[in-house]
């Protein structure tokens, strides 16, 4: 029987074949467009692993497999295929847990291939032996377990077709044993869903609120990434005139230089966005879950329009109206509905028509007055960061203040950039300078919040895109659980860069330890070697920057190093110990004590 072709040329077997399970694991792999894996070898899966390089398959070797993990699913956020994960059984398996929980909190696509202890030895407690299927079971859309080597192909299959239709995470258990024998297999096509643009009543229900409405504003959400529905969400943004903000940490969900972009909600986001989501009669969340940290106050401004009407829209039916109370739920593509809803718009005049020009006119002012504001807020005003600036720094000028290096970074952001943001408080304070062109651009641990995620997810961005100029930001806290993976980058010539802002401390902590704590620091010190001699060390380029004028040019020339000679470089800013706002603020409060030797601890 002839092999039919993949979409990508490689070719897999047609009908039923005899095979190894190896064989139809891998065969199943290429016929879901599959690449390349991120992960660690091991004797677990050694005999598919022996037949990837002939499949056309790419195996990158990692230093720790939540790298791996965190790289399948940059991978997967710039490609929009699958990002897929392996390890070996137990501890290599277990590894992976924390990254696979952050791409559950991002909706990607990762396939994490958990091999297992061996069927004859499971429940003894032998060598590197764990139940691997809960571990998982919080973070993933679906599990399958290969209970029956025959079983090989169509579980692999299902565990592909459910991360896309599930949209997010799916593990695949195998029995290290299960991948030997002879068996006869059929290869599965892969199943993709064509959603649709949701119920015709809810649509018909959505277009009579916004043909009402006088000042309608779009919260353009991570679901316009995944469908490709920029230019629907643009559409009928100008049909509207409405205002665009960006959900927290979705930047790239509609382009910066649109006149009706008026940037992120969410922490450390933009007071204009927020102003005018102030003044919306209706809201539509266009592929958001409105998830509950993005919309809480921010700049002393708490902004969520209590009376608007809420028009939201979600692929994911479980979403609508969780968090926020909804007028009107859309269980549909964010591509296809904001399609439809432009086409019910198209020829009927709308209450917002006759304010067009009033609203555009708001929406430039208050974007206009919070560049001002962001150009002038050139350090923090927390008292306490001025006390942590020994008169010496204060003398020489030496360290640089985050918010200044941050806007010279945007300024020279390079086009069509990806950037990474890990968690943290320079980082968090990222979000306002942070602006693109292009969706696919901007990855973050989400609400998993998770450190180390920064550095390995863009390395997996630069994998499915090595045209693209990467970019990574970390502070000096999350990049020490991460900064290992410069070595995977030098070894499989994946270059990216590194942006570390040297602050010497757990900034984002630390600052609730001055606004609930009394300033009783504890465990909030890092005292670093260089980063960029460590960098050196492992083989990349490291580079000190602690000039302001530097930080600029030093970001083209290392970006100039990665696209034109391959070269990795890590920038190691060094930056004064201002604090922004503090991250948790919902979630502390003052002190109570009770015991008499702590009552000073209040």
């Amino acid at each position: 029987m002839a092999d039919r072709k993949t979409a990508d040329g490689r070719t897999v077997a047609s009908g039923p074949t005899k095979m190894t399970p190896s064989e139809a694991f891998v065969e199943t792999l290429v016929a879901n467009g599959v690449t390349d894996i991120f992960g660690i070898m091991g004797s677990a899966f050694m005999d598919a692993m022996d037949i990837f390089a002939p499949a056309g398959i790419r195996l990158v070797p990692v230093v720790h497999e939540q790298g791996a993990a965190h790289m399948a699913d940059g991978y997967a956020r710039v490609s929009g295929r699958h990002g897929m994960v392996i390890g070996q059984n137990g501890p290599g398996i277990s590894n992976c847990v924390t990254a696979v929980a952050a791409a559950y909190w991002a909706h990607s696509p990762v396939v994490v291939v958990t091999p297992e202890a061996g069927t004859m030895g499971i429940g003894l407690g032998g060598f590197q032996e764990a139940h691997q299927l809960p571990m998982f079971q919080e973070f993933t859309k679906y599990q399958a377990h290969v209970n029956n080597p025959k079983r090989m192909a169509e579980l692999t299959g299902r565990a592909f077709d459910r991360a896309m239709s599930e949209i997010g995470p799916t593990q695949l258990n195998i029995p290290r044993d299960f991948f030997y024998g002879e068996i006869t297999a059929e290869i599965p096509e892969p199943r993709r869903l064509d959603r649709g643009p949701g119920g015709q009543q809810s649509l018909n229900e959505a277009a009579e609120l916004l043909a009402a409405a006088e000042f309608p504003v779009i919260i353009s959400g991570g679901g316009v990434v995944m469908a490709g529905a920029v230019e629907e969400c643009k559409a009928l943004a100008e049909r509207l005139g409405a205002p665009v903000v960006n959900s927290y940490l979705h930047n790239d969900s509609f382009p910066a230089s649109h006149p009706q972009w008026c940037g992120p909600l969410g922490y450390q986001g933009s007071k204009a966005a927020m102003k005018l989501l102030a003044q919306a009669d209706v809201v539509i969340a266009l592929g958001s879950r409105l998830g509950p940290f993005g919309t809480l106050p921010q700049h002393g401004l708490d902004y969520w329009p209590a009376n608007a009407k809420i028009i939201q829209i979600d692929a994911d039916h479980k979403m609508l109206g969780l968090v926020k109370k909804v007028t009107v739920g859309i269980c549909g593509d964010a591509k296809a509905s904001a399609h439809a809803l432009s086409e019910r718009l198209a020829d009927r005049t709308l209450a917002c028509d006759a304010t067009r020009d009033q609203r555009m006119a708001k929406l430039r002012a208050e974007k206009e007055a919070w560049e001002s504001e962001l150009t002038a807020w050139t350090h923090e005003k927390d008292p306490y960061s001025l006390d942590v600036i020994s008169e010496a720094e204060h003398e020489e000028g030496r360290w640089l203040h985050p918010r200044q290096v941050l806007r010279e970074l945007e300024h020279a952001m390079p086009a069509d950039v990806m950037v990474s943001t890990d968690i943290g408080n320079i980082n968090s304070v990222a979000n306002s300078y942070l602006r693109f062109e292009r969706p696919r651009s901007m990855f973050a641990a989400m609400s998993w919040g998770n450190c180390g995620y920064a550095l390995p997810a863009i390395i997996g961005a630069k994998v499915a895109a090595p045209d693209r100029p990467a970019v990574s930001y970390a502070g000096d806290g999350a990049w020490g659980m991460s900064m290992g993976e410069i070595l995977t980058c030098v070894r499989h010539d994946i270059p990216v860069t590194a942006v570390v802002f040297h602050n010497r401390q757990w900034g984002a902590e630390k600052k609730n330890q001055v606004d609930f704590y009394d300033r009783r620091f504890v465990a909030g010190e890092l005292d670093n070697p260089s980063f960029a001699g460590i960098a050196r060390s492992m083989g990349a380029d490291g580079v000190v920057v602690d000039e302001l004028d530097q930080v600029g040019p030093a970001l083209q020339q290392a970006v100039d190093a990665q696209m034109n000679q391959g070269r990795t470089t890590v920038l190691e800013i060094m930056c004064t110990r201002e604090l922004g706002d503090p991250f948790r603020r919902d979630a502390l409060s003052k002190p109570v004590r009770f015991l008499e030797k702590y009552k000073d601890y209040v």
